[in-house]
């Protein structure tokens, strides 16, 4: 019965609720309903009702902190701009599928949720020794009866709106059949390549061809408008680096958050259970204690004998084999109130007993401590410096973003001023008016290259103003050349031109003997043709996909008696002469017997019938009128750069 105290005391109970409750993930335990007002800004709608900017936040804010609390590593993921949406879609799912369930009255009524929850397994880890659900575990998880059954309620009713859907998902074996056939269709053919490169020693165009090409594709040689420019950036982190901190600043705060810098004390302890629950009786438990107390006598006498005591002596199947040991625990980590008071109350080597709790009388010994102990000043140093930076950047950010911003409007004929004044380094780069595939920091934003391509900026060489280019972030930029958008000249493309047209004539020799090959084969058939390779849709090798394509498409029906014989325009990469001579079954999957229930059909039919579930939810979607404002993609970014920097 105390297996449960034993394996759990590993787990923080937070992780346990997760794997109980996979839906609540996203939503927390406050409600779909009482969200905090961290933000009013409308980023979505369903069914009428708003979805702000301040719930996604914390939706997502709540589950960096679930998977910090399983390891630090595992939360930097879920800070990109990426997971902010994952995070966005979940939160819009849930609001659809509650939607849903609330039109279709699908939350069940108390009688019959007392009884899923008693015969559902999953819920085992919620259950104390009487079967019933454990006060004391959900108080630790801050959560009331109450309000786990509403959210019980809840996870039901939302599992049942698509439930029926994903449960009679049904696909034919003929379409089935056709389906798998599609990917995994074994094609025996013979293919003959004709390579551009081994025509090209045969080429040699002329200066009027490279005019002709040249001004036929003009546009291939037009560059965009461009500015060479110099920015410097004011962002919180480089205020920050700027900050001077004291020892005795730095001494003062420590001091004063010692706790932050302690870890939590851990105790190693090891117990002997003698059985008496709340359903025993009176004679019951005054046996059961009289022995905990004879046991607890021996062990005061022989410490060192308590393991092989609680071996022979404990009724906790888990641990008595391994001498009563319950491994480390810290405070609120334990199932029972009772044995964690003594385990913590004890010195290390004493015997403690017996100690009574719901599931019966324990005998107790702690067989190590570790933790306790503040990190010291030095170690913490470093951290407490970024804090308090970070702190007083934050009420010293406005006011330097309002000077940074005068200051650019005002000396408007140089950067110096700003570099100066602010210790900035001046960069420099050449800017078109999209932002660069790649481009990263202040050159990704498009609100920058506007102004750098404003009139003032361009024709009089004035700063631009201060553009916010991210979170606490502000940019000012100056154009030191403008260059308009040109057709470049033959002269400055030549090589360029000299090599496409290589290319283009030497693809045109290789299409035209390729062509004089296919209509060789097709008069002779049996005439032997290239290599012979064994080709499906899984499995291309290295065939260009024009080739693999033609070779899965040719009509199979005359196949072996009349070989098909195709002819495949490659373009730039040539041309292939291509016989499609037999068609081959599929491979069966690894342990699969001939004739025997193919587990690949087994596999369409679960992702048809999830297909099916994804497209009704998709119309669940259209009928709650499921709509995400711009606002939430820009809010996505913002929060992931936000993080990215720390501030």
């Amino acid at each position: 019965m105390f297996d449960f105290v034993r394996n759990h005391s590993r787990l923080t109970l937070g992780f346990l609720l997760l794997l109980i409750i996979p839906s609540f993930v996203v939503f927390g335990i406050e409600g779909y309903s009482r969200f905090q007002s961290a933000g009013n800004e409308t980023v979505a709608k369903v069914a009428g009702q708003s979805v702000t900017r301040g719930e996604w936040e914390q939706a997502h804010d709540r589950l960096i902190d679930r998977a910090r609390r399983q390891s630090p590593e595992a939360a930097e993921p879920l800070k990109s701009e990426q997971a902010r949406v994952e995070t966005l879609d979940n939160l819009l799912r849930e609001r659809v599928l509650m939607a849903a369930a609330t039109d279709l009255h699908l939350f069940p009524p108390v009688q019959r949720m007392a009884r899923l929850f008693d015969a559902d397994p999953q819920y085992a880890g919620l259950r104390g020794p009487d079967g019933k659900l454990s006060r004391e575990l959900l108080a630790q998880l801050g959560m009331t009866p109450e309000l786990f059954d509403q959210r019980l309620r809840q996870d039901y009713g939302m599992r049942q709106v698509l439930a029926g859907v994903a449960g009679s998902g049904f696909a034919p074996a003929s379409t089935a059949a056709q389906s798998l056939d599609a990917l995994l269709q074994r094609r025996e053919i013979q293919v003959q390549r004709f390579d551009p490169i081994a025509y090209r020693a045969k080429v040699s165009p002329t200066e009027a061809e490279l005019e002709a090409f040249y001004k036929a594709n003009q546009a291939l040689f037009r560059t965009p408008e461009q500015a060479q420019i110099e920015y410097v950036v004011l962002d919180a982190e480089a205020l920050a680096q700027g900050l001077k901190l004291g020892d005795d600043e730095l001494r003062k705060f420590y001091d004063g958050n010692l706790a932050r810098f302690t870890e939590p004390e851990e105790r190693r302890a090891s117990h002997i259970l003698i059985q008496a629950d709340a359903s025993a009786s009176t004679e019951q438990k005054a046996a059961a204690k009289a022995k905990a107390t004879a046991l607890y006598e021996q062990a005061k006498a022989k410490p060192a004998a308590f393991a092989e005591l609680a071996k022979k002596n404990s009724q906790d199947t888990a641990s008595a084999p391994l001498g009563g040991d319950l491994e480390f625990s810290r405070r609120g980590s334990m199932a029972s109130k009772a044995l964690e008071d003594a385990v913590f109350s004890l010195a290390p080597g004493q015997v403690g007993g017996p100690v009574e709790s719901e599931f019966g009388y324990h005998v107790v010994t702690v067989t190590a401590v570790r933790g306790g102990k503040a990190r010291p000043f030095d170690d913490a140093r470093a951290e407490i410096a970024a804090e308090l930076r970070k702190s007083k950047v934050a009420k010293e950010w406005p006011a330097a973003a309002e000077q940074f911003t005068n200051m650019a409007y005002e000396q408007p004929d140089s950067l110096k001023p700003l570099e100066d004044k602010f210790k900035l380094d001046k960069k420099t780069a050449s800017v078109t008016r999209a932002p660069t595939p790649g481009a990263s920091g202040a050159l990704a934003s498009a609100k920058l290259l506007g102004a750098v391509f404003s009139n003032d900026a361009v024709r009089d060489k004035r700063n631009t103003d201060a553009v916010e280019v991210g979170p606490n972030q502000l940019a000012a930029a100056r154009v030191v050349q403008h260059q308009p958008a040109r057709v470049q000249p033959l002269a400055e493309v030549r090589d360029t031109v000299r090599e496409r047209v290589i290319a283009e004539q030497s693809a045109a020799l290789a299409r035209k003997e390729g062509e004089a090959r296919l209509a060789a084969v097709r008069a002779a058939p049996a005439a032997p043709l290239g290599e012979t390779l064994t080709v499906s849709r899984l499995q291309a090798r290295v065939l260009p996909p024009a080739l693999l394509d033609a070779a899965m498409r040719a009509d199979a029906t005359q196949l072996p008696q009349v070989p098909q014989v195709r002819g495949v325009d490659l373009g730039a990469a040539g041309y292939a002469v291509l016989r499609v001579t037999k068609v081959l079954p599929r491979e069966l999957p690894l342990g699969a017997a001939p004739g025997g229930p193919d587990p690949l059909r087994d596999q369409y039919a679960q992702a048809f019938a999830m297909a099916e579930t994804e497209a009704y939810l998709a119309a669940l979607k259209k009928r709650y009128k499921l709509e995400i404002k711009p606002a939430a993609k820009v809010a996505a970014a913002s929060a992931a750069a936000s993080a990215a920097t720390g501030f």
